[in-house]
């Protein structure tokens, strides 16, 4: 099989973008927060657990402590327990309160908004520093790569990078910037609801002439292949 040219792997995800922008549009944040300090500390929060997770434990954590000067004087073991629901409750904990202490003494008080300075900030990646970007100021820098745009990503044909960050490097030379900023939140639900971790729904898929990967998948194509013998 010839290897796909630029130029025409520009043309195929554009489409792509174009068809997640038409099914989802402008995707709120599945993360509930009012301020960019509740957006940073939810996507911290979020890492290897659920946003439905996430929303169950910040009214709480929020009530307690609702900006970075009430949460930087936390001990770590008062916000662990409000959150030990959560995966990595421990360390997350730790995060939240060193975030917090950071804003205070170098941003006084205020989430910072630009991706120098928000990947300094205890347990925020590139990935968070997105998010919180795009979101919080309607800044877009960059693609936040989660597992999700990561999975559709590989099995698109537009990376083969072993992590995110490298994805993310291959995402941004191929697609638009104008388009960057439905990336996230459009292919996230689309990896929810059809291309899935566990068995793609290639079938149902409104993106399958894309997909350069469709008929090895999960032996999807030889299932849509013994159907059209059956019809004959």
């Amino acid at each position: 099989m010839p290897r796909e040219s630029k130029k025409s792997k520009v043309a195929r995800v554009t489409e792509f973008c174009h068809r997640m922008d038409a099914l989802y549009g402008d995707e709120p944040s599945a993360l509930d927060w009012r301020t960019p300090f509740e957006l940073v500390i939810a996507v911290l929060l979020s890492a290897q657990t659920t946003d439905v997770a996430v929303n169950a434990v910040t009214p709480e954590l929020f009530g307690r402590w609702p900006d970075a000067a009430s949460m930087a004087t936390a001990e770590p073991a008062e916000v662990a327990q409000v959150i030990h629901r959560l995966g990595f409750f421990n360390s997350k904990s730790q995060h939240c309160v060193a975030c917090a202490q950071m804003i205070v003494a170098e941003f006084g008080g205020e989430v910072p908004h630009t991706m120098e300075e928000l990947v300094r900030l205890p347990g925020v990646g590139r990935k968070t520093a997105n998010i919180v970007l795009n979101k919080a100021f309607g800044i877009v820098e960059g693609i936040a790569v989660d597992t999700h745009v990561f999975r559709i990503a590989q099995r698109m044909g537009l990376t083969t990078a072993k992590t995110p960050l490298e994805a993310e490097k291959d995402l941004l030379a191929v697609i638009p910037q104008e388009l960057w900023g439905g990336v996230n939140s459009q292919w996230i639900r689309f990896g929810r609801a059809t291309c899935t971790a566990r068995l793609a729904k290639c079938d149902e898929c409104p993106c399958d002439d894309l997909c350069p990967k469709r008929p090895v998948r999960h032996g999807a194509g030889q299932t849509k292949r013994r159907a059209r013998g059956r019809k004959a």
